[in-house]
């Protein structure tokens, strides 16, 4: 890896010379590095995972424009919200080409790094549970002037639930695969709540623009003291979808304080507090961009992110882990059941994080 390593850099800065590299190992996705140069400054390279991304240059397209759109409307942005954000830029080849594609088929980018900056694999406080909410809102305040139509979709059907669920029927069919009974039964026991999300936006009901995609905690940098939230990184995902998929999405990461690898899937539980805070972190900045059944289904949509990517960590599993990356082959398994074991909390707590909302 190495030599490609060495390779994509040359493309992209064919006159500096690297004299560290660190691979990041969070994403479990893309490969990941920090370059450092003899000059000091440094650039994060990766190499995209074309199972994911099929069309790796329609994804480079997107980056560019995203990242362009969110500078040119930061500055003004940022200042009525009194948010301090810090975007990454896509380092282009001097021909304009966005992308590099090495002997071997794979394809690489490089951006500029966010300096003074650090990702959390779990928040701690309230604080900084309305941190990441405030800057979620900034950030869909920025799409909603970016029209979706401008970008390809770089991952149809994301976040399509009904179509998660029939892709496991068709994986489940197959005559070896009938284990882990305890994620079958949860599955079957919600089927019916799957269509949820997609039953309102057909009734018109809930809000759609450009979102994020993937808003987890990992995503959201922030300050070295852990206080500040000053970036949003991980933008291959950026694609037209519901708003409330990137808050449920959001909710589900950030209200898990043990994290999504913890020993056992029996101490998963849903924090109510980091759930108060997130929402009224968001409502600061974008509460304008909610419909009154946005607003309704909040509590709904962390529930059913949450019961999705168990669906999917499961079904990934049972193909053996074709999509996400594992250290080890029941890696995805046991995601599912820490998925699983949130949404359950979830269902549990349903009449207080109602009235929690209420409150705000």
């Amino acid at each position: 890896m190495t030599a490609e390593c060495g390779e994509a850099l040359s493309f992209f800065l064919p006159h500096e010379k690297e004299i560290r590299k660190e691979p990041l190992g969070g994403g479990i996705v893309n490969d990941t590095w920090r370059i450092t140069l003899h000059s000091g400054s440094k650039y994060i390279l990766q190499r995209l995972n074309l199972a994911v991304f099929p069309d790796p240059v329609a994804v480079q397209e997107n980056l560019h424009k995203v990242s362009e759109h969110i500078h040119s409307h930061l500055p003004d942005l940022s200042a009525q919200l009194n948010r301090h954000f810090k975007p990454f830029r896509l380092i282009t080849h001097k021909t304009g080409v966005k992308s590099y594609q090495d002997s071997k088929g794979a394809h690489w980018r490089l951006l500029t790094h966010i300096d003074h900056a650090c990702s959390l694999p779990a928040i701690s406080t309230t604080h900084q549970a309305e941190e990441i909410g405030a800057t979620l809102g900034l950030f869909h305040q920025l799409l909603a002037t970016l029209p979706p139509e401008s970008l390809t979709d770089p991952l149809p059907g994301f976040h399509d639930t009904p179509l998660y669920l029939a892709q496991y029927d068709r994986v489940l069919s197959a005559p070896e695969n009938f284990e882990a009974e305890d994620c079958r039964e949860r599955i079957e026991q919600h089927r019916k709540d799957a269509f949820l999300l997609e039953n309102a936006r057909q009734q018109g009901r809930i809000s759609q623009q450009l979102i994020h995609a993937d808003p987890k905690v990992a995503n959201f940098l922030f300050s070295l003291d852990g206080q500040k939230v000053i970036s949003l990184i991980d933008l291959d995902t950026v694609r037209p979808g519901l708003l409330l998929h990137d808050i449920g999405d959001c909710l589900r990461s950030c209200c898990n304080p043990l994290g999504e690898e913890v020993k056992s899937p029996e101490d998963i539980y849903f924090h109510a507090d980091f759930f108060a805070a997130v929402v009224k972190g968001y409502l600061k900045t974008a509460a304008n961009l909610l419909s009154p059944g946005d607003r309704a289904l909040l509590v709904d949509s962390a529930w059913l992110i949450s019961f999705e990517l168990g669906l999917r960590f499961y079904s990934d599993y049972l193909v053996k882990n074709c999509y996400f990356k594992v250290s080890y082959p029941e890696q995805n398994l046991f995601r599912a059941r820490i998925q699983f074991a949130l949404a359950r909390s979830i269902a549990r707590q349903y009449d207080k994080l109602c009235a929690l909302i209420q409150g705000i």
